[in-house]
């Protein structure tokens, strides 16, 4: 029987998510920064928060 209260993610999911969006967000503004465009810095962006939420996902148990 599902439960209205369950949470949606877990706490674990939750935090490897943060951590991501937190390594994608300051990769993106570095390279903000540093003079590219902003599609550039979108996808640096972007690409950091994936590998930051393999790394993660990996990292913590």
């Amino acid at each position: 029987m599902h439960n209205d209260r369950d949470p949606l993610l877990s706490q674990r999911s939750a935090l490897i998510l943060l951590l991501g969006v937190l390594v994608g967000t300051g990769a993106g503004i570095l390279a903000a920064l540093a003079d590219t465009g902003p599609a550039s810095a979108v996808l640096t962006g972007a690409g950091a928060f994936g590998a930051g939420v393999l790394f993660f996902h990996a990292t913590i148990a």
